[in-house]
């Protein structure tokens, strides 16, 4: 049964709108051959963008060109704004946008682990104010936020998780109170980065990968056939609390010491660092681990580093090689700001690692997104879902 009118038109609207956003600015004729719709139908489209508020001209396709076929359209920047905030048990990063993706202001805020939950999530709130009012933004349509720990896969709710700021939970609801007129979206900061490196990083070319978070934690995020799989209780990728051997205890429902955390997390490769003899100057833009593992890898050669990495690899191959046995993903991003200071060199050791412990072939990758992956999916996430809103709403 073919499609009604209406039906058609929204779908054509819907089209051109999400080539407008993938692709930027298109004239007529470009959004003609895109598409593969008829000159009419694309004209009567741009005709409906237009007079809905959605689309507007922005230039003309050449400097001696004149007409309707050299107007230049594009989607309009200021219908909405956006704010995505990456949060971590240390602090609070926001960044604000246009509905385009277009940064606009972006700036975080440090919060002390004996800071109390009320003046944290005040510092937080505060800051996600601030950024918007230097971004120009009087209301804010939809915000992102990736954060560790568990998220309620029926309410979306960050869940109570032992070993995480309290301040964390209290943030949401306080986000939500400040800013009554906004959808705010929660989601697991690994997770938003597995959706960044899908979409902008290492796994461009994958439907189907695994990510492996090495940042102050662990975590997996897990990718099968373009799709993100949270589990029946949000908690897929816990591989923090994976029983492994050599760490002297197991894990608990509450505690992931004895887990794989206790491996690879980066308290445990500050400490390993410390029993190389390996040392580095404190870079405040990073994880004191992630400046190690940087250190190390630029000089490969030197015996305490190459000790340093092989342990390291072994420690990393037995949490990739327990995700590759279950899934067979074919490929392991190693993300978070360790697993992109890694960069190939670690990359290679893990993938040599697994080559010998699974008869699964996986290609392991380094994050190309590094810790900034958060913030990247959290906006990716608040993105689309306002398009969803703004577009469904008044396209067709």
């Amino acid at each position: 049964m073919p499609a009604s009118p209406s039906t058609a038109r929204a779908i054509n609207d819907r089209l051109a709108l999400r080539l407008l956003q993938q692709e930027g600015p298109l004239a007529a004729g470009q959004l003609k051959q895109l598409t593969g719709l008829s000159r009419p139908t694309v004209a009567d489209l741009v005709e409906r963008l237009t007079a809905a508020g959605l689309i507007a001209v922005v230039g003309e396709s050449g400097e001696q060109r004149r007409g309707p076929n050299a107007k230049v359209y594009g989607i309009v920047a200021d219908l909405a704004h956006l704010a995505a905030l990456d949060v971590r048990t240390e602090g609070v990063g926001v960044v604000v946008t246009d509905v385009v993706g277009e940064v606009l202001a972006e700036a975080s805020v440090p919060i002390g682990g004996d800071t109390g939950t009320g003046p944290a999530v005040e510092q937080a709130v505060a800051l996600v104010e601030r950024v918007a009012k230097e971004a120009g933004a009087e209301q804010l349509h939809t915000v992102g936020i990736g954060a560790p720990g568990l998220i309620d896969p029926a309410t979306g709710e960050l869940r109570d998780s032992g070993g995480l700021p309290v301040w964390h939970r209290s943030l949401v609801a306080a986000l939500q109170e400040r800013l009554p007129e906004a959808r705010v979206i929660v989601e697991n900061e690994t997770n938003l980065a597995a959706l960044a490196e899908q979409r902008d990083g290492a796994a461009r070319d994958r439907d189907t990968f695994v990510l492996l978070w090495l940042g102050h934690g662990t975590g997996a995020a897990v990718v099968l056939d373009g799709a993100l799989r949270r589990g029946a209780s949000g908690g897929t990728g816990e591989i923090g609390f994976l029983p492994v051997p050599g760490t002297g205890q197991l894990p608990s429902a509450t505690d992931c010491a004895g887990g794989f955390h206790s491996l690879a997390a980066a308290p445990a490769i500050v400490q390993l660092a410390g029993a190389q003899g390996l040392v580095a100057d404190i870079d405040a833009h990073e994880p004191y681990a992630a400046t190690l593992v940087r250190v190390a890898v630029a000089a490969p050669d030197v015996p305490a580093h190459a000790r340093f990495l092989d342990i390291l690899a072994d420690r990393v191959s037995i949490g990739a090689a327990s995700v590759v046995a279950v899934l067979d993903p074919g490929c392991v991003v190693l993300g978070g700001e360790v697993g992109r200071a890694g960069g190939a060199v670690l990359a290679a050791r893990v993938e040599e690692r697994l080559a010998r412990m699974s008869p699964l072939p996986a290609e392991v990758r380094a994050s190309a997104l590094g810790g900034g992956g958060v913030l990247r999916g959290a906006l990716l996430t608040a993105r689309e879902s306002a398009q969803e809103v703004l577009f469904g709403a008044s396209a067709g």
